[in-house]
Formats: structure tokens, C-alpha cells, sequence
């Protein structure tokens, strides 16, 4: 059945809204035990809105812990029922404000180790996907689980190839191509044993053409699931900050993506991510017109007349108070999407994402 009411935590904070369907006994055993029903907001929530990025870094937080625990073998007895339990953080999220969800990858990197966060952006970007796709209930949970879980097998590495400036060496590179065997035999250890997530997990670096890995297979021999989970993890893994190669801009990496359904990539499916994000990504920076530099906030009513907040004004001083545009008007229609080189030389002052989004977007 579809929930008749919101479900808020004993803190205030949304964890499930009115109608989401319950996927599993174990998300119910949660909801029983964590949440609070209610017709109405309390005034808890009230005074202290719900917040995305909180929500979020949550999620960042208590993956990390529990990935620690199963990749030493130290598992807890409930590792599937916290995995739901962040899963449902991650929908909750997204439920709130998808915009506020996909900015946060581009603009809220310092929040928590790598490799948890890359793991919930992934997961973001899936959910959006399989919605858009109108996968059932069940396939969202998978890849949002698949997504959280798809890199527990190189968890004591990745980190490490994050912050190196090198190239791997024969021994990381050989870890690297067993990662996806190497977290399906964590996850079973764990006691995980949905065939339909360990498989999404096992094949989410296959390629259409047969070069991925680890067994080499061809196009429709890829679970969908998986090629959700692999667009996902592509994107979510160029526009992050890593220490062997320049961050790329969203748009560019949408771009890359695009020159890769050639070969490597569904044709179909790279146009999907493309849709779902826009031709000009939420959280990426333009220049209008004007001259002025801002922020791409929400979409428009065309992909090509996103809104906008100018950041700095059209003599390159920022602005203390950002100022809302709408790219339909001709002096602010958007003359040009800047790289994060661009940005960075025009000494933008780190955005707080509050500034854009308000207190959903409070950290």
C-alpha cells in the first residue's frame, strides 16, 4: 500500500513522504522503530525545516561506517537493514528537492571521505534515472542499493587513488578491475543475497562494446539496472574532485559521456542522463549576456532558459546579495557554459549552497 501519511524521525527530519510504497519488510521494521507519523508537519519541522544536504551527509557518514565494518569482516548483524535505512535518506533527499540533490554533488565536496560520497551521488543520479525510466518501486531500491554498495570491495584503497597524483601500479590496477567480484563476496558475506542487486553490482563497469570488466560482456547481456548504476557512476566520478586528473565541469562531462555512446555507452540511455540533468546541469556556472556570472538554480520552461543567481555582477565584483535571472530574457540568456578553470580565475568565493537554495539547502 502507498503511505497515507508523511513519516518524520523522533529529530523532526522527513524520512518518507505521504504515498512512497514500501519496498521491503525490513524498510517497514524501520519506519516502525525510527518514525513518527503524522498528518501534518510538526512544529518541530517547522522551526527547523528539512534540509537536503543534512540528509545527505548523513547518509555520507553512516555509509562510511558501515562499509568500514563489512570490509573487515566485521559486518553487523543488520547490515541490510541500515543500507535501507540510508537508501531511504537518499530518497528522501531527492523527494525534497532533486535540484538541492544533483547541486550537492558538484558543490559539496568537503563533507565526507570519498569513497562514501561518491557512492550516494552515484546513488542520486540512479534514482533519477530509474524513475525517469518508470521503474518499479523495487528497481529504485536496487540501484539505489547497488550504487551504495558497488565499490565495498576496493573500500581500503580508494581513498588512496583518490588523493594520488600517479597512475595506478600493475597491483592497484588488477585491484581495481576485481573490485565488482571482490564487493559482491562482501556483500554475501554479509548476508546480503538479493540476486538482483549483487548483479547490478557485479556488472556496473561493463561496456556495450565488451571492453569493461570483469567479464567483458556486450550490450544486452548488461542488466539495465547496471548501465544506471555505471552512467551514474561516471558522471557522479568526473565532476568529482580527484587528485590525478582535473575536475571536469558538468557540462563537459555530459559531453564526454555523449562521445562515448559510440563505443562504450547506450546511445539511448546517455540521452536519458542528458535529459534528467539538462544541457546546463543545476550547480553549474555561466555567463550571461550581461557579463554576469551565476549559478544555474532550477530549470526553466525550456532545457535551454534554466534560472539562474548571478554571483558576481557584470564587472567582475561579487555580489553580496545573489540576484535571480530568468535566461528567457535577452540580456540574460546564457552566452557561455565556464569550465572550472574559468571559474577559478575569476576567484569565485566558495559557494554556500544556502545562498541558492535556501534552508533546504543548509548544511
Amino acid at each position: 500500500m502507498l503511505l497515507p501519511w508523511d513519516v518524520y524521525g523522533e529529530n523532526g527530519a522527513l524520512l518518507v513522504r505521504k504515498g512512497h510504497m514500501i519496498a521491503s519488510a525490513n524498510q517497514i521494521a524501520y519506519l516502525v522503530e525510527r518514525g513518527v507519523f503524522e498528518d501534518g508537519e510538526p512544529r518541530s519541522v517547522l522551526a527547523d525545516p528539512p534540509s537536503v544536504l543534512r540528509k545527505l551527509n548523513a547518509a555520507y557518514l553512516e555509509l562510511h561506517t558501515l562499509l568500514q565494518a563489512a570490509s573487515q569482516g566485521v559486518a553487523p548483524p543488520d547490515f541490510r537493514r541500515k543500507l535501507d535505512e540510508i537508501a531511504l535518506m537518499v530518497h528522501a533527499a531527492v523527494d525534497l528537492n532533486a535540484d538541492i540533490a544533483t547541486a550537492s554533488i558538484l558543490h559539496n565536496q568537503a563533507q565526507a571521505p570519498y569513497a562514501a560520497r561518491h557512492s550516494v551521488n552515484t546513488a542520486i543520479i540512479a534514482v533519477l534515472l530509474a524513475r525517469a525510466r518508470q521503474r518499479s518501486r523495487n528497481d529504485v531500491m536496487t540501484v539505489t542499493l547497488a550504487a551504495l554498495t558497488m565499490n565495498a570491495g576496493m573500500l581500503e584503497h580508494h581513498q588512496r587513488w583518490h588523493d594520488s597524483h600517479a597512475a595506478l601500479d600493475p597491483a592497484d590496477h588488477a585491484r581495481k578491475l576485481a573490485h565488482p567480484e571482490a564487493s559482491v563476496r562482501l556483500l554475501r558475506a554479509a548476508g546480503v543475497n538479493d540476486e538482483a542487486w549483487l548483479h547490478c553490482v557485479l556488472h556496473h563497469h561493463e561496456n556495450e562494446d565488451g571492453t569493461g570488466y570483469p567479464h567483458g560482456k556486450v550490450g544486452a547481456q548488461i542488466p539495465l539496472l547496471s548501465k544506471l548504476v555505471a552512467l551514474a557512476d561516471r558522471y557522479c566520478a568526473r565532476v568529482s574532485e580527484r587528485g590525478y586528473r582535473p575536475t571536469m565541469a558538468a557540462h563537459g562531462a555530459l559531453r564526454d559521456m555523449l562521445l562515448e555512446a559510440r563505443t562504450t555507452l547506450d546511445t539511448n540511455l546517455v540521452s536519458l542522463v542528458i535529459k534528467e540533468l539538462g544541457i546546463y546541469p543545476i550547480g553549474t556556472y555561466v555567463r550571461m549576456l550581461n557579463g554576469e556570472v551565476g549559478v544555474v538554480s532550477r530549470r526553466g520552461l525550456q532545457s535551454t532558459t534554466p534560472h539562474v543567481e548571478s554571483v558576481i555582477g557584470p564587472r567582475g565584483a561579487p555580489l553580496e546579495v545573489f540576484l535571480q535571472r530568468d535566461t528567457r530574457h535577452a540580456l540574460h540568456a546564457i552566452r557561455e557554459v565556464l569550465t572550472n578553470a574559468q571559474v577559478a580565475a575569476l576567484e569565485v568565493p566558495p559557494l554556500r549552497m544556502a545562498q541558492v537554495w535556501g534552508r533546504a539547502a543548509v548544511t
